[in-house]
């Protein structure tokens, strides 16, 4: 028996053993767009949560002394700084049309096959969208 078998050994609710079929991995199945987003709508979600940590020490630093303001505005505008907000602007966005879509969802509608793609493609065209518009923005300002 090699290890593969060995572990699709099991019993049933009465002891007796029985084979027990494995999950398939994830190299079995085609990323499709629902997976995708799906992953994308949670890891956005714990980068904005990082953000809103930067948004605080910078909020704490424009409150205490000058220089340890000048510190933090240093740093969001070296190349790394802008790469962050960046990024975070992409989340927000991202993060943003893809809640509308749940929130679609919510109401019961949007659920043939053919109707969650286009949402998905939708979502991600809006949030590209949105992210041009507000680095536009801040460039223009």
């Amino acid at each position: 028996m090699d290890s593969r078998d060995a572990l699709m050994v099991g019993t049933t609710s009465d002891g007796k053993p029985m084979a027990r079929p494995l999950s398939p991995h994830l190299q079995v199945y085609r990323p499709q767009i629902t997976t995708v987003m799906s992953i994308m709508h949670r890891i956005t979600g714990v980068g904005l949560g990082l953000g809103a940590l930067v948004l605080a020490c910078w909020l704490v630093a424009a409150a205490g002394s000058a220089e340890l303001f000048a510190r933090v505005q240093w740093f969001l505008g070296s190349w790394l700084g802008v790469l962050l907000l960046l990024g975070w602007t992409a989340a927000l966005a991202f993060h943003f049309c893809n809640g509308i879509r749940h929130l679609w969802w919510d109401t019961c509608r949007g659920f043939s096959i053919r109707q969650v793609n286009e949402s998905g493609m939708i979502a991600l065209a809006a949030a590209a969208v949105l992210t041009v518009l507000v680095v536009l923005a801040a460039i223009l300002a």
